[in-house]
């Protein structure tokens, strides 16, 4: 009887593997070795695809950027530029929060990755059909990207310990309620998410209002 074959090597399936081994353990976890022994395949045939361990976690953090909704962004969306924007990076920082470890990669910017490259130019495009100059268009696109990566990158709420002694009223009178923050850990870390982006989105559009204010004749 004719044994089975093993699955075709496929740069999906080691940028799958590689993923999970990021989502798992963390970026220090991945190497060339480790990756061919989880797909049962000898560490030279992974050069077919990828040259070296760089690429495939740019691969990795690719397929992430992938997830992120543009459809905000289509022409053909009715949604005005300040819903789009925060409907936008609602769903960045969602796809980000699914795979943190991988969140210093993307933080580095879209390099040649065309699914990061793709959402670039989908605010960039976006903003400036909304009237915004192409030079305020490159800053709004950069401080979204500064948000919403350094919001992934770790947790506000888990950042205190569950030990009400840690914080003695005596020396931090305002924190008596510190230690019951990291058990609340999603509620705290998405409500400031929420806050910070709707507090960026109004002040943009108190730019916009003014600068349409200043073009009036």
């Amino acid at each position: 009887m004719a044994r089975p074959r093993k699955p075709l090597l496929s740069r999906d399936r080691i940028v799958g593997a590689a993923g999970a081994l990021v989502d798992a353990e963390g970026l220090a976890a991945v190497s060339t070795r480790r990756l061919a022994a989880e797909l049962g395949v000898s560490g030279p045939s992974l050069y077919n695809h990828f040259r070296n361990k760089d690429e495939i976690l740019e691969a990795v953090a690719d397929a992430v950027s992938a997830q992120v909704d543009l459809s905000m962004f289509d022409t053909g969306d009715d949604r005005d530029w300040r819903t789009a924007l925060h409907d936008w990076a609602v769903s960045y920082r969602a796809a980000l929060t699914e795979h943190p470890n991988i969140v210093p990669v993307l933080a580095q910017g879209p390099g040649r990755r065309p699914a990061g490259l793709r959402v670039a130019d989908a605010v960039f495009g976006a903003m400036v059909r909304a009237g915004w100059p192409p030079a305020q268009a490159t800053y709004i696109g950069a401080l979204m990207r500064y948000f919403i990566t350094g919001s992934a990158l770790g947790s506000f709420a888990r950042g205190f310990v569950d030990d009400e002694s840690a914080y003695d009223p005596a020396d931090y009178p305002h924190l008596g309620q510190a230690h019951l923050l990291a058990e609340h850990r999603q509620k705290v870390d998405e409500g400031a998410f929420e806050t910070g982006l709707r507090a960026l989105v109004d002040g943009l559009a108190l730019q916009y209002e003014r600068r349409g204010a200043s073009d009036a004749p």
